[in-house]
Order: C-alpha cells, then sequence, then structure tokens
C-alpha cells in the first residue's frame, strides 16, 4: 500500500514523458510547424541560452505572487470572520463577491495601469483578485457547515461566538481553507503574468509579451514551462505546510 502511495503520480510522469516525445518526433517530421509549435529541444535549448535574463524576470514576478497571495490570505479569512460572527454582512457582502467574479479579471489590468501605474502595485492587485474568492469561499463555507450539535454543546457552557470560531469552527475548517490556498496557489502567479502583460517594466509577463512580439516562439514556450514550475513549487510549499498543520487530517483520510 505505501509502495502505491509513493508511485500515485508515477502514471502522470509517464504520460507526460509520451507527450513529450510525441511533440518532438512530431516537430521534426513537420519542420514547418516548428516556427508555431517548437520542438521540446528547441525550448529547452533556449532556456539555458536565456536562463540569467528569465531568472532576473522570473524574481520580480514571485516577489508579486507572493505579496498578492499573502494579501489574499488576510482578505479571504477576514471576510470569512465576518460572515461568519455576523450574518448581515454575509447577506449583504457575499453575493456582491459572487457577482464581481463574472467580470474578466483580464479587463481590469488596463485599468489598475492607469490607476496605479506601471508600478508593482497592480500586479499585486491582480493577484489578490485571482486569489482571494476560492481561499473566502471555501473558508466560509466551511466554518458554516461545523457540525451543529458541537456548537450546541460549546453554547451549553455559555461560550461566546468568538469562542465557538476560535476553538471550533476555525480547527475544523483549516482542510478546507488549505484547499482554497490550493486552488488558489495555481491562479496566483497568473495573476501577476496578465498584470505584467499588460504593461510592466519587468517581469515574465512582460518579457514573454516581447518575445511573443518578436515571434521568438522557443523562448515563449520556455517562460511558460517557468510558470508552470513556480506554480507548482507554491502549490506543493502549501502541502507541505498543510501536512504540518493538520496532520490528523491526513490519518483520517486513510
Amino acid at each position: 500500500m505505501k509502495n502505491i502511495i509513493h508511485f500515485r503520480y508515477l502514471p502522470t510522469l509517464l504520460f507526460t514523458l509520451i507527450l513529450i516525445i510525441i511533440w518532438e518526433i512530431y516537430s521534426g517530421w513537420y519542420s514547418e510547424s516548428s516556427l508555431f509549435l517548437p520542438a521540446p529541444s528547441s525550448i529547452y535549448q533556449t532556456f539555458i541560452i536565456n536562463m540569467g535574463i528569465i531568472f532576473s524576470h522570473a524574481l520580480h514576478t514571485v516577489w508579486e505572487t507572493i505579496i498578492g497571495f499573502i494579501l489574499a490570505i488576510i482578505i479571504g479569512l477576514t471576510f470569512s470572520f465576518l460572515f461568519t460572527l455576523f450574518p448581515f454582512i454575509k447577506r449583504t457582502i457575499y453575493p456582491l463577491l459572487v457577482i464581481s467574479q463574472t467580470i474578466p479579471l483580464i479587463i481590469l489590468a488596463p485599468l489598475l495601469l492607469l490607476w496605479f501605474g506601471f508600478g508593482i502595485a497592480p500586479k499585486i492587485i491582480m493577484v489578490v483578485l485571482f486569489c482571494f474568492f476560492p481561499i473566502t469561499i471555501a473558508t466560509t463555507d466551511s466554518l458554516l457547515n461545523v457540525n451543529q450539535n458541537l456548537i450546541n454543546l460549546f453554547k451549553s457552557m455559555n461560550a461566546t461566538d468568538y469562542q465557538i470560531l476560535k476553538l471550533v469552527r476555525l480547527p475544523f475548517s483549516l482542510p478546507a481553507f488549505f484547499s482554497g490556498m490550493k486552488i488558489a496557489a495555481t491562479y496566483s502567479v497568473s495573476g501577476a503574468i496578465v498584470g505584467e502583460y499588460v504593461g510592466a517594466k519587468e517581469g515574465l509577463g512582460i518579457y514573454m509579451n516581447i518575445a511573443a512580439s518578436s515571434h521568438a516562439f522557443p523562448l515563449v514556450f520556455a517562460v511558460i514551462f517557468v510558470v508552470i514550475v513556480l506554480s507548482l513549487t507554491l502549490f506543493a510549499i502549501i502541502s507541505v505546510i498543510e501536512r504540518l498543520a493538520i496532520p490528523w487530517h491526513f490519518y483520517q483520510s486513510k
């Protein structure tokens, strides 16, 4: 059983390897397609050649992502706690949050650029807009769906709403909170990229835009690969923190 769990990602890795091999063969057979779909080997070579400048831009994007992601967690938890402690606030604001998600966030990027300029602020705001909603929804639903019998038990001991939130609701909502964070982690780097793509001084988004304008498609794919790695890294970090913070959840799921 342990071996099965240990190698649970092996099928995914093998399937990915097969796709890369097929991609490489296809690009070799149909050389005319290599302009728009460069071979993985060409992408790798381009990445090695431009690794220094890619790394420089990646550092800027990572910084924006980390700040925006932390702010998204703070804002998401704040909304979740307010919705739990004050039902009137939930009835008032919750529908507006849902409606706000129907707006394509990419159209807000030019507005943020006009309001805040080409600095780091609009990129951080884009990351927050991409990330805070899944954290808020997952945490709020979990906080409000704790076993009612347990809540009644604490009320019978004259526990306040704040004490119930701290001792009952919050511990039981941690699995959902981390799930929301992992979903947000997959969006976080993309949020920074969208903000940079519209307009920035540095970052992977603007670098990708310049590469695409120059028809340097292997370089575009190389940057996309870096974005994927950054998103997966953040996802993995949150997964590790989750295992350390709530190990009992994984024991129960086995």
